[in-house]
């Protein structure tokens, strides 16, 4: 199986993509694709899917640390 993968946009929503499945608190399971995005500004009327409201409104530019190679 193929690992899923999560990336944060720049100013915008968490794009998620592999083989997973997304679940509400009381165990419901959304459908989702193969690729979706989820809303991380709080602003999106299709929750928790991202429907581009973020745009000009939102603003977080999130950087994991850099890990150096120990030789």
């Amino acid at each position: 199986m193929a690992k899923a993968q999560i990336k944060v946009n720049d100013n915008g929503s968490l794009r998620v993509s592999g083989d997973v499945e997304l679940i509400d608190a009381d165990g419901n399971v959304f459908p989702t694709k193969q690729v979706f995005s989820l809303c991380r500004c709080g602003l999106s009327a299709k929750m928790p899917f991202c429907d581009a409201s973020h745009k000009g409104k939102f603003e977080s530019c999130v950087r994991a640390e850099k890990v150096l190679d120990e030789e």
